[in-house]
């Protein structure tokens, strides 16, 4: 399978470059300069070139709190950009897989969330990837929405870093308790990625595997409880450690407003395509210990 993945530096695609290392797949990254989400109108010419049998549309505004000042900015890279996606793997006539967010939720839910639950994005960013979801499936009918949340990885910058940065400065963190959701380990999704676009390509015409879908691990905790599991793993293995003070989200104001729930039910994913991931827990010491070794060991 040849699968192209829009964009080249985010923790999703460094975890697909790692995880389809030693398979019979083909992953091709094209970001700028080939192409450039904010002038979408050279991507139809370089997916035309590459000829890949998937799609993942991996590239996105992501930039949560300055979304709320750069709205045209947001909604050009998350939705008019993947329109441009869609439209050329529609004529190609591949499928294409559209990555999306828990934002695209108020989180107001007090159970995780369902491919067919009301969305009602809190902010720009959530309202710009909920654009993106609505054009990639207008544009190809062979479209994977890939719903995700709370990604972090061994790559770029995300909450396991922050956290273990943090507490080589600070002996106390203050975290908020209150919002809900599932850690990602984003090479655990890349996991998950490759399984459907690999379904795509082995049934093409299977109606079934189309659609909007949760990837989320199993389990749930809050933004704190998962600090206090980072630094209990780094104790371990003589990482950088602080205690954790529980906050409110009223006690941590940010200029884009979070979902309080951001739990993502995966059981659709699981019964069509057979992708389910480990349980939240199980998959961070992996993670915790790398960072440690590469950047935080004496």
């Amino acid at each position: 399978m040849r699968l192209a993945v829009t964009g080249r530096n985010g923790q999703i695609v460094q975890s697909l470059m790692e995880r389809v290392q030693g398979t019979y797949d083909t992953l091709l990254t094209v970001a700028r300069p080939e192409i450039d989400l904010l002038h979408p109108d050279g991507i139809a010419s370089v997916l035309d070139a590459l000829r890949p049998d998937v799609v993942v549309n991996a590239a996105a505004y992501t930039a949560v709190d300055a979304a709320e000042d750069d709205r045209e900015a947001a909604f050009t890279i998350n939705a008019a950009g993947a329109a441009a996606v869609a439209a050329a793997t529609a004529r190609l006539g591949i499928p294409v897989i559209q990555l999306s967010t828990d934002y695209v939720f108020d989180g107001r839910l007090e159970r995780a969330y369902r491919e067919d639950d009301q969305t009602a994005p809190l902010g720009v960013y959530g309202s710009s990837k909920l654009a993106g979801e609505q054009v990639v499936a207008a544009a190809n009918p062979r479209h994977v929405v890939l719903r995700m949340a709370w990604v972090y990885s061994p790559f770029g910058k995300n909450f396991v870093r922050t956290m273990l940065n943090l507490a080589r400065q600070r002996d106390e963190i203050s975290v908020v308790d209150d919002q809900h959701g599932t850690p990602g380990n984003a090479l655990d999704l890349a996991d998950g990625i490759l399984a459907v676009a690999r379904n795509l390509h082995a049934r093409p015409h299977d109606q079934a595997l189309y659609g909007v879908f949760h990837l989320a691990a199993a389990g749930h905790t809050t933004w704190a409880q998962f600090a206090e599991a980072i630094f209990a793993v780094a104790r371990q293995v003589d990482g950088p450690a602080a205690n954790v003070r529980r906050i409110t989200t009223a006690e941590y104001p940010t200029p884009a407003r979070r979902p309080a729930n951001s739990r993502l039910d995966g059981a659709k994913l699981a019964k069509v395509h057979g992708v389910e991931l480990p349980h939240w827990q199980r998959s961070l010491p992996a993670c915790v210990e790398r960072l440690v070794i590469q950047e935080f060991s004496a």
